[in-house]
């Protein structure tokens, strides 16, 4: 097979892949997240295995843990989530009515440092930000009542999820036995890099990148309700959830928290710098520190790339697209870079009438 007839039928497969996502979209979001969890829970379910005991019970007593922990922290925590966030789209139309009679209540005195027309300019900037953030949250607000689960598809996902998790896990083994025996004989020692390179950015994402939102999620919400800040975990936990979105949860959380410490602790600036102080700090850790201890190099996405897969998918698959966009940018990038290190080794690449390093015209 040349290399014609090899990119034609991975462009071909790619182009089914998104056209069957794109078919059952309304009904894969259990699937999705069921095997999601199904890899994260598979190093346990291994682990459990070294210790003897059976593969079944190892993938059931593991799944049970998690399905008790989640139902657990719902019960505890829901109620209290839902009424702050509620509360907090209830609330934002007053902050940003507050925060704009501070502005106008500055306005003397921004018009004697800035300026006259430099301090009409700030105060129509500040007036189109909080107008533009409390549409953002109407319009949040409807999409979340349009695409809100109904009762029925609710417990749907709850029943369908873990049986999914359940049955891959229980299977998993052999459908990576199963994956290798299909592999072509010739070329199996390559592709056999290729998937362990996604299952190393697979890793980084399901596992080291989700671990981060979590732990910003827990830290924010945590932090902020300590420091006394209104919808604090309400706040936190936005910030934290959309941390997947490079700079977008800081941006969000961090706007968010100081409009609502500005007119929540005015004129109690050392608050109010607090408050920043949570984010500017945090961040500081979470990149130098947390990221790179729990993710590394192991996604290699440009953040550019990431954020596009992210509103490609989300536009074209909704809430699933946006759930699949990060794995498959991941997937995409490893594939990628194989090309690119084929291509440089090709005559095409090279120049001349064989590929370099002894690579085979037909690879």
């Amino acid at each position: 097979m040349n290399l014609r007839n090899q990119v034609l039928i991975w462009i071909g497969f790619f182009v089914f892949l998104i056209l069957s996502l794109w078919i059952f979209r309304g009904i894969l979001l259990p699937f999705v997240v069921g095997a999601a969890l199904a890899y994260l829970l598979n190093p346990l379910v291994n682990q459990l295995q070294k210790l003897r005991i059976n593969r079944g019970w190892a993938t059931a007593l593991v799944l049970a843990s998690v399905v008790v922990i989640v139902i657990g922290l719902f019960v505890m925590l829901l109620p209290m989530i839902i009424q702050q966030v509620v509360g907090l789209v209830q609330r934002l139309p007053g902050y940003a009515a507050d925060l704009e009679a501070l502005v106008r209540r500055w306005a003397p005195e921004l018009s004697q440092w800035l300026g006259p027309e430099r301090a009409a300019q700030v105060e129509r900037s500040v007036s189109d930000i909080l107008g533009q953030m409390v549409g953002l949250a109407g319009i949040l607000t409807q999409e979340i009542v349009n695409s809100g689960m109904t009762l029925i598809s609710l417990i749907g996902f709850t029943i369908f999820t873990p049986v999914v998790a359940f049955y891959l896990l229980l299977d998993w083994d052999s459908m990576v036995r199963g994956v290798h025996d299909l592999l072509p004989r010739r070329h199996r020692a390559e592709i056999l890099g290729i998937l362990r390179d996604i299952d190393s950015s697979m890793a980084g994402v399901i596992r080291g990148q989700g671990g981060v939102l979590l732990i910003d999620a827990a830290f924010y919400s945590v932090s902020l309700s300590l420091i006394g800040l209104n919808f604090g975990l309400a706040v936190g936990l936005i910030a934290g959830l959309l941390s997947f979105i490079p700079y977008v949860g800081f941006g969000v959380g961090f706007t968010l928290s100081m409009g609502i410490a500005i007119v929540q602790f005015w004129p109690n600036w050392w608050m109010v710098a607090g408050v920043g102080g949570i984010f500017l700090g945090w961040q500081f850790i979470e990149g130098n520190i947390l990221y790179p201890k729990l993710v590394g190099g192991s996604i290699n996405i440009n953040p550019v790339w990431l954020m596009f897969a992210l509103l490609a998918f989300g536009a074209l698959f909704g809430f699933v697209g946006l759930l699949l966009a990060v794995p498959l940018a991941a997937i995409g990038g490893v594939l990628v870079r194989f090309a690119i290190r084929k291509y440089k080794a090709s005559s095409l690449y090279l120049g001349s009438s064989h590929g370099g390093h002894g690579g085979s015209p037909t690879a």
